[in-house]
């Protein structure tokens, strides 16, 4: 459950940062961030939102919920990594 809502909530801040700093289509910011290699920032910061999550889920003791949020987050890094050296 936490993997779903971990990536969920990082790919709707994605598309939230987009659509209000781009004035074109989701598409096109897309290849135009990934053409400048600033893909991966974008990425870094529709994560950033998994800090609240995880935190949450850890007071409240849902330990599997935190784990899958913890998941997505390491799968996140080593996207971003895979994009830096590609």
């Amino acid at each position: 459950m936490g993997v779903i809502a971990g990536s969920s909530a990082s790919l709707s801040m994605m598309i939230f940062i987009i659509l209000i700093f781009s004035g074109g289509k989701l598409e096109d910011a897309i290849a135009v961030l990934y053409a400048q290699k600033k893909l991966g920032g974008l990425i870094s910061l529709g994560a950033l939102i998994n800090l609240p999550l995880f935190l949450l889920a850890i007071r409240k003791k849902k330990i599997n919920f935190a784990k899958g949020i913890l998941i997505i987050s390491l799968i996140t890094v080593l996207f971003i990594a895979l994009l830096k050296i590609i």
